[in-house]
């Protein structure tokens, strides 16, 4: 694929962006089978893309054959009805390396996590993402978080360069996302897209919405895509009476319940996804589990979602 499709099959998104967690069987190694269930459940519950192995998926607990065989069975899985795209990251040589495998893995796109560990700066980081984008012919997702924020002039020349196609933003700094969105606009005109991802980035969505922002990941959708639908039907359809509803009963309770733990973004969704039927097993370290009464909260949770859907049936 190029850039031009990725993008065209993402801007006007039918539902969440599914970001499946990453199964192990009972010894910690991976389960392809289970995997495969995992995804396939998503394309069929009404995702609009699958995002293998990127933060949700544990793509840092992932060794190199393992990122391939998942890539693929999630390409197997998704059998054409969505998009696929993988995380690829680390230092500019193993990301190149992980690009490889999941263009050689069948995957439609990447979303480039940060470089490990170091701060570099405008001319550093575009020399990375230049070279991952110029590794494939995978169009690339940029993911600004932690230790890769940009300026908006940054953002410019990724968007300048041929192979990136679009921003997703974790940092959560809405006057700088503001600020990026306008100088794209006028200095790189074109097909580039924007993504929220925060985590539960259905709580910051409707803001994000405000500035053109589309596109969001819906970590919910793991494990309860009735309700991550729903939100997205009523965001769509301009319902503020559903989103309210949804946000005050189910998401805010939740991003409570996540702020309780270290690591939660992933180890209590991989809960929930247990809680629904489907033993994905647990994190690997340096991830840890969360507390049995936070998961016995996540399941009371889920059941309070499911009876707000009810009331608006």
């Amino acid at each position: 694929m190029t850039p031009a499709p990725l993008a065209a099959r993402l801007r006007e998104p039918s539902g969440p962006l599914f970001f499946p967690v990453t199964a192990y069987g009972p010894g910690g190694s991976l389960d392809p089978d289970v995997y495969r269930t995992h995804v396939r459940q998503g394309v069929a519950a009404g995702a609009a893309a699958v995002f293998a192995c990127c933060g949700t998926g544990e793509f840092h607990a992932l060794l190199p054959e393992e990122f391939e065989a998942c890539v693929r069975v999630a390409v197997e899985a998704a059998e054409g009805r969505v998009p696929v795209v993988a995380g690829t990251g680390y230092g500019t040589a193993l990301a190149v390396r992980y690009a490889r495998l999941a263009a050689d893995a069948g995957a439609d796109g990447l979303l480039a996590l940060p470089p490990y560990l170091v701060h570099a700066g405008h001319e550093g980081l575009l020399r990375h993402y230049r070279e991952v984008a110029a590794a494939t012919a995978l169009p690339v997702i940029v993911y600004q978080r932690d230790n890769a924020v940009f300026a908006p002039r940054t953002v410019v020349e990724l968007a300048r360069t041929e192979g990136i196609t679009g921003l997703k933003d974790g940092l959560g700094d809405l006057g700088l996302m503001q600020r990026i969105v306008s100088a794209v606009r006028t200095g790189a005109p074109g097909d580039f897209l924007y993504f929220n991802g925060l985590p539960t980035a259905e709580q910051t969505q409707l803001a994000y919405h405000a500035l053109g922002v589309t596109l969001y990941s819906s970590a919910v959708f793991c494990f309860a895509p009735e309700i991550a639908l729903a939100y997205h039907r009523a965001l769509t359809a301009g319902d503020t009476v559903t989103l309210r509803r949804l946000l005050d009963g189910f998401y805010h309770p939740f991003v409570e319940l996540r702020s309780q733990g270290s690591g939660y973004a992933v180890s209590l969704v991989k809960a929930g996804v247990r809680l629904r039927g489907l033993d994905v097993g647990e994190v690997r370290p340096p991830l840890q589990e969360p507390a049995q009464e936070h998961v016995e909260q996540l399941a009371r949770l889920i059941e309070r979602g499911h009876a707000l859907l009810e009331e608006d049936a």
